[in-house]
């Protein structure tokens, strides 16, 4: 077996939307997909921290991916859900609640649907997208929440 055979692997993304964008997670960072429920508001926290949640008798921070990416909140609706994921923050795993608009499905994309992430420039931050996904005609952008949620936003803001 060549090592060209492991890296033509497809790996498996759980597309959900923001608005009219439809964006992608690797399912091997997702536990588990929950209906929108009541989140507790936490004091002096990052406007896209939305509070936290009891999930089974932890206590789950939420974020709105919305607000991260400069989109009015998520409005709960009958598809709004929280996708609860794991993270590597700091070098520790930190489970987090993320809003979508809605979940739409778990898609297989090959090594050759995935283009780099468009390079805008320098004023526009795109770190946070592995690459574009290429499926039924359209493109998604998938997402590196490690690296989303490591940005500078997460500590206090120093650049004032």
């Amino acid at each position: 077996m060549s090592g060209a055979e492991i890296a033509v692997a497809s790996t498996q993304y759980l597309t959900f939307r923001l608005g009219e964008e439809t964006f992608a997670l690797d399912v091997a960072e997702v536990r588990e997909i929950l209906d929108f429920t009541t989140v507790t508001k936490v004091p002096r926290t990052p406007s896209f921290m939305r509070g936290v949640i009891n999930l089974r008798g932890s206590v789950v921070p939420v974020m709105d991916l919305r607000l991260k990416f400069g989109m009015s909140a998520t409005e709960q609706t009958v598809n709004s859900c929280v996708i609860v994921v794991e993270l590597t923050i700091e070098d520790d795993q930190v489970v987090v609640g993320v809003l979508a608009d809605a979940v739409q499905e778990v898609i297989d994309l090959e090594p050759e649907q995935v283009e780099p992430a468009p390079r805008i420039g320098t004023r526009l931050n795109m770190e946070f997208i592995v690459g574009m996904g290429k499926h039924n005609g359209g493109f998604m952008m998938i997402l590196d929440l490690d690296k989303i949620f490591q940005s500078s936003d997460l500590a206090t803001d120093e650049a004032a």
